[in-house]
């Protein structure tokens, strides 16, 4: 691929990251396995992995994203889910690759285009629980507000925004968190999140030149906090970095860097566990 930008729109960022799943499901020592990844992601994931700059060197975090997700998952199922109100799920195979109860039921919401996609890919795969597809576009506030109303029909809902938020700008999360609160009244909201200090690392790694068609925009000064307002509370914070040694998905020289974080002040130290997680809010 020559073009200097390999990704058209957010949508192709759902390619890009299902083939880091793939590259993980084929290792001998993988830590989860997703076998409709590689067919999901196709020559264009591929392609989109070999154009960004250390493509490959750089799956780590989001390999870690979603095996720490699948935990999460599945632990709130555990503690009484009923919906999962999966926003923006692109390729997330998870109602056919995890142990799901029969009886739960899974919202997987995307663009019409992705789901179109998702569901011709997906056609012979026969789930774990109850999928329903809704295509459909978050930023039109009428659809959304729909939907949220639905898919409190049947809680307690837990909502997923996997690789989501940080396309939105801030003013678009709020008006989100607002309504997942007061119309899909869910008790739990799966996201990922990052700081101030990961927009920076993002910008020194050449990756917002591959990205203008999927710009990013929203990185808390204040993380987690920003949802208080909104009636959310952290009741988990996951770091990347700190799940990355236990589930051994490390970035290359990790060690080093773990190492002289010993001569920080913790304060820096804490800053760094917070520049990128994966939070589960609980409605407050």
């Amino acid at each position: 691929m020559n073009e200097p930008s390999p990704i058209r729109n957010v949508s192709d960022t759902a390619l890009w990251v299902t083939i880091y799943r793939a590259m993980e499901s084929e290792r001998p020592d993988r830590i989860f396995d997703d076998p409709y990844a590689r067919k999901l992601g196709g020559e264009r994931g591929e392609a989109i992995v070999r154009a960004m700059p250390k493509g490959a060197a750089t799956a780590w975090p989001m390999i870690v994203r979603t095996a720490v997700m699948d935990e999460i998952v599945l632990r709130c199922v555990a503690e009484g889910a009923a919906t999962v109100l999966n926003l923006a799920a692109g390729l997330d195979a998870r109602p056919w690759r995890l142990d799901l109860p029969a009886s739960l039921r899974w919202l997987h919401v995307d663009m019409p285009d992705m789901v179109r996609y998702f569901r011709e890919q997906m056609e012979n795969a026969v789930p774990r629980c109850k999928v329903e597809f809704v295509a459909a576009d978050l930023r039109e506030a009428g659809a959304r507000r729909a939907l949220f109303e639905r898919a409190a029909a049947h809680g307690p809902v837990l909502v997923i925004s996997e690789g989501l938020l940080v396309y939105l700008t801030p003013a678009e999360v709020g008006e989100l968190a607002h309504d997942l609160h007061e119309l899909a009244r869910a008790r739990w909201w799966l996201m990922d999140i990052g700081s101030p200090r990961l927009r920076k690392f993002i910008e020194r790694s050449r990756w917002t030149s591959r990205l203008q068609q999927a710009p990013m925009h929203f990185f808390p000064e204040e993380g987690t906090a920003f949802f208080a307002p909104y009636g959310w509370r952290e009741a988990l914070f996951r770091s990347i970095w700190d799940e990355s040694f236990r589930l051994k998905r490390t970035m290359r020289g990790a060690w080093f860097f773990k190492l002289l974080s010993r001569l920080q002040p913790a304060a820096q130290v804490e800053a760094g566990r917070r520049m990128s997680g994966i939070a589960l809010m609980e409605c407050r």
